[in-house]
């Protein structure tokens, strides 16, 4: 080549890589690269001779192209038309993983006085290739700014992946070049046209990093450090197993519903056991007269038990009606068939048209149909919900004996 050695300049490097190479047989590692030194020849055929150095690997090559920015691109293409075409014929294929980037290089010589090249560049698009699958070619963002640039058919050609970080902790912008599909739309290596969720592919790219950094932390560290590292690296498949048990646990819209209709049918039938008494003591009988005794009763007949299991009716006092038609709470003696003992209280509950009672933070039961609580004397905080209803909450000193009476109707009931 007619450049001096020991100088410095910006080319595009095509970095390839054979997979599972060291793995093989001796047999087998010949086979390989004689079919992959084959590939790599028919690939650069039409670059001269003088623009281009070749860099033995051992598992691979790298290649400086020294002229045109595209021959790099052409030299990807047609070795994954290559790769691509020996599928299903020999066993085993050979897997190659290629990189490209366009950076700073140092031409020298090496220990034959053959032209060799090293620098940055040559790092990162070793470190490019190593993120790529098998049969995949990934681009730096420094090439892709270049090579895009050439043609407007470029364009669409190339797919960002996200950023990269390598071992050294160094992030690196990677493009992938699309394969056509039969419309002539780049689609990912191994994938399907339309199945590609960019924000999915950036999570997974980032993951793809962290996952790097933490194995290569996890083969240098201590025992501790590989636990910690371990257990982060195993937090993904614990996240994403425990939403499959919490989504395959929900019970059913339409089960619920079902238990929801079954409760309703049972509070109706109830709660017209319960109005009975209170249409004879109020003497409502004949409420189309008045106003105010149409409001009553349809307060009583409204009263629907919410979707809500766990509380046993119980039957209604004349006097508690009573209380209830007049509002607000009352202290009154216990009769002697609620049978307290000398420490506990009374607490009866008129709620319209039902809440969830709760004692002192702890849910207790629904009302209707529950309607007699006893407590033990002292303080004790009650509070009444309802859905989509302001709650009610109040503070209740009970005494020894003593019923107290909690009458409380929900806006809007």
């Amino acid at each position: 080549m007619d450049e001096p050695v020991s100088k410095t300049i910006i080319c595009s490097i095509f970095f390839l890589d054979i997979v599972e190479y060291s793995k093989k047989s001796v047999a087998g590692q010949i086979s390989l690269k004689e079919r992959f030194n084959s590939f790599l020849s028919e690939a650069i055929r039409d670059v001269p001779v003088n623009e281009r150095i070749i860099l033995d690997t051992g598992d691979g090559a790298a290649i400086s192209f020294l002229g045109d920015v595209e021959d790099a691109l052409l030299a990807a293409l047609s070795m994954r038309r290559s790769l691509e075409s020996e599928v299903g014929r020999l066993d085993p294929p050979v897997l190659v993983r290629m990189g490209i980037n366009l950076g700073p290089v140092r031409l020298v010589k090496d220990i034959n006085g053959h032209p060799n090249i090293v620098g940055d560049g040559v790092n990162v698009a070793q470190r490019v290739m190593s993120f790529s699958a098998p049969g995949q070619i990934l681009v730096s963002r420094s090439y892709f700014d270049a090579a895009s640039r050439l043609s407007h058919d470029y364009v669409g050609m190339f797919l960002y992946l996200g950023s990269r970080t390598d071992k050294h902790v160094r992030e690196h912008e990677v493009y992938e070049i699309g394969s056509p599909d039969e419309n002539g739309k780049f689609q990912r290596h191994g994938s399907s046209s339309g199945d590609r969720n960019p924000f999915v592919a950036v999570l997974a790219s980032r993951y793809q990093d962290l996952k790097i950094h933490l194995l290569s932390v996890f083969k240098q560290g201590s025992l501790q450090k590989k636990i910690t590292y371990g257990l982060l690296l195993a937090l993904p498949v614990l996240l994403s197993t425990l939403l499959m048990v919490k989504h395959f646990s929900k019970p059913s819209a339409t089960s619920v519903a079902a238990v929801n209709n079954a409760q309703v049918e049972a509070a109706t039938v109830t709660n017209k056991q319960r109005i009975e008494l209170p249409r004879a003591v109020s003497g409502v009988a004949n409420v189309e007269k008045s106003n105010a005794k149409k409001e009553k009763q349809q307060d009583v007949k409204n009263v629907v038990k919410p979707p809500k299991v766990g509380s046993k009716p119980e039957d209604m006092t004349a006097a508690e009606v009573m209380a209830k038609a007049k509002g607000g709470k009352s202290n009154q003696p216990v009769s002697s068939e609620d049978a307290l003992s000398s420490t506990q209280g009374l607490i009866t509950f008129s709620i319209r048209p039902w809440g969830e009672v709760y004692l002192d933070g702890k849910m207790i039961g629904v009302s209707p149909p529950l309607n007699k609580l006893k407590v033990g004397a002292g303080e004790h905080v009650i509070e009444v919900k309802n859905t989509n209803l302001p709650s009610h909450k109040e503070t209740l000193k009970i005494k020894a004996g003593v019923k107290i009476i909690i009458n409380h109707k929900f806006a809007n009931s």
